[in-house]
């Protein structure tokens, strides 16, 4: 005999009335030779040598299956596969959705304005078995009831972020909320999350239903907010010994953006808010360069407004991460306008100091001087001789960009000077590898080799992954334009190793293993990483580099006698975007 007991909980709940009688029948029972008892229940107090087994979501063949065997229509299966993507192939909620469907007679086309209008609220079947009857069903179980008021507001914040709450922070997002650990692990025996890697986080139908409607009347997440907003405000000076754990941003930024996309849509009057964007953009533009949402927002901000010229010059440092430098002087040419209207002199010298950074890159030297040397006369009227130092290191760059190779020695050696006695290690080390650069176009290898390896020991000393990169990536190139292929070999591979996190320096590395594969002959190799290159760089924007990248790969079909066309959606650049 087989018996299967479906949807347990409402009996097997240890806290539910007349618990221990109904638990040890069923122990009972499971005792029995001639019977196999089925148990299906979101909590997993069963008997104890039932074989417990986690049933899984659906793979998308299955997910299909189930659906149009209700459905029945397959007009648009791109729409339909979007849907069940978005449901996590959660079975409960595809078979409502297809009963839904099917009993309204809707197309593909409905269905999928439905769904985007009313998501969860969609799943409702004309017996009034829909998904909220089921959710909370759940949630007035004894054992949750018996967790508090703020249980439920807990499952909404975790709802609310997209990865979910990091478990190594809950007594630090929940303070108030005692035992808050023990809280997260009823849940898991409840089945209401899932752990994903550190993050404590739910299905898709789930996160769906228990997502606060309006943030700001949750008092939980809007505590999450400040403690996210107040750990973004620190200062990202890579001299201070707190900057390493300011890399924490690595693994929680999609959460983070999702925060502020949805606080500077509801609370877009705050100040606090869009400092805190700023903030968010400074910190990826240091440890995870990526394109953001917030963009178009910041951009349609009134000129008036407190914080855009902020927003606009954290926004143009993370287009210069990516290598998109047209993009970021249009950015920093507002911010300037802007600043200059506020007559706020210390940030006009700051922003023309990028702003000729971006003009080296896209090759207006002249007015990449003009700008640097207008900065450090105004930043000597303000009396700031460690700004004034940093000109000088951008003089040095531009200088020597220009061929200006003597003037731009005597500049670099200056500035590392002036920023050591100021004790500023990271822009010392910056300036120690401007100054190899320097050596390097003057043919003076030896002492190039010497500069970028006094970089490398700074870099390494304080563990900056940036600093690392551009220290191994710049002796590969030396080694590589000076036909060392091996050393340059060594170096890149380490290069690569730093740029893990960093998709432009990745693309940067791939496009010199590139170049060391086709001066080996090995073609194959070559283009394979050069389209690869050619992927990433072509997403993030980096035109410059791309165009050192296409013109390889032009070389190798010369070579090839093939055609070789770079492909947008090539399998190894969308991968490593």
């Amino acid at each position: 005999m087989i018996i299967v007991l479906d949807n347990a909980e409402s009996i097997l709940d240890p806290k539910g009335k007349d618990a221990r009688e109904i638990y040890a029948a069923v122990e009972e029972l499971g005792q029995l030779d001639n019977i196999c008892l089925c148990i299906t229940s979101r909590i997993s107090a069963v008997p104890s040598d039932c074989e417990i087994l986690d049933v899984p979501t659906l793979s998308i063949k299955a997910a299909r299956d189930t659906f149009y065997h209700i459905y029945k229509k397959i007009e648009r299966p791109d729409l339909t596969d979007k849907i069940l993507g978005q449901l996590d192939f959660h079975p409960l909620s595809i078979t409502l959705l297809a009963t839904v469907a099917h009993q309204n007679r809707w197309d593909t086309d409905r269905l999928t304005r439905e769904w985007e209008s009313q998501r969860t609220r969609t799943l409702q079947t004309m017996g009034n078995k829909g998904f909220a009857a089921t959710m909370e069903l759940s949630l007035a179980s004894p054992t949750f009831q018996e967790l508090g008021p703020s249980a439920r507001a807990l499952l909404e914040v975790v709802a609310f972020f997209p990865q979910g709450v990091d478990e190594n922070n809950f007594s630090w997002l929940f303070p108030s909320i005692p035992n808050v650990v023990n809280v997260f692990d009823k849940f898991r025996v409840l089945s209401l999350t899932h752990r994903n890697s550190s993050f404590v986080t739910m299905l898709a139908p789930l996160r769906d239903y228990l997502r606060p409607k309006n943030p700001k009347s949750s008092p939980l997440l809007c505590v999450a907010k400040e403690k996210y907003f107040t750990r973004m405000s620190v200062d990202l000076n890579p001299n201070d010994p707190s900057f390493g754990e300011s890399r924490w941003i690595m693994s929680e930024d999609v959460n983070v953006e999702h925060l502020l996309d949805i606080f500077t849509t509801i609370d877009a009057k705050s100040d606090g808010v869009w400092d805190a964007c700023a903030n968010f953009m400074g910190h990826l533009a240091r440890h995870k360069q990526r394109t953001i949402i917030l963009s178009p927002k910041i951009e349609q901000l009134p000129d008036g407004h407190r914080s855009k010229p902020k927003c606009l010059f954290e926004l143009s440092r993370l287009f210069e991460s990516i290598g998109n430098q047209a993009e970021r002087k249009r950015l920093l040419t507002h911010a300037l306008k802007l600043w200059r209207k506020r007559g706020d002199h210390s940030s006009v010298a700051q922003t023309l100091r990028y702003l000729s950074r971006a003009n080296r890159h896209m090759g207006l030297y002249k007015e990449g001087i003009q700008q640097v040397q207008e900065a450090s006369e105004i930043l000597g009227r303000l009396g700031d001789t460690a700004a004034q130092a940093r000109c000088l290191k951008d003089l040095a760059s531009l200088l020597q960009s220009n061929k200006q190779f003597d003037a731009a020695e005597d500049a670099a050696s200056r500035a590392i000077g002036l920023l050591s006695k100021n004790g500023e290690q990271f822009q010392v080390c910056e300036s120690h590898r401007l100054l190899g650069c320097i050596y390097n176009s003057k043919g003076e290898t030896e002492k190039a080799i010497t500069s970028f390896k006094v970089a490398l020991g700074i870099a390494t000393r304080f563990s900056w992954p940036n600093e690392l990169f551009w220290a191994h990536f710049s002796l590969a190139r030396l080694y590589f334009n000076n036909g060392k292929l091996n050393d340059a070999q060594t170096h890149v591979e380490r290069a690569k190793l730093h740029a893990a996190n960093y998709t432009y320096y990745l693309g940067r590395a791939m496009q010199l293993q590139a170049r060391l594969w086709y001066e080996q002959r090995k073609f194959k190799e070559a283009k394979s990483e050069a389209l690869r290159a050619a992927g990433v760089l072509e997403k993030l924007g980096a035109a410059q580099d791309l165009k050192g990248c296409r013109e390889l790969l032009r070389w190798i079909e010369e070579d090839t006698k093939k055609p070789v066309v770079p492909d947008k959606s090539a399998k190894g650049g969308e991968s490593l975007a």
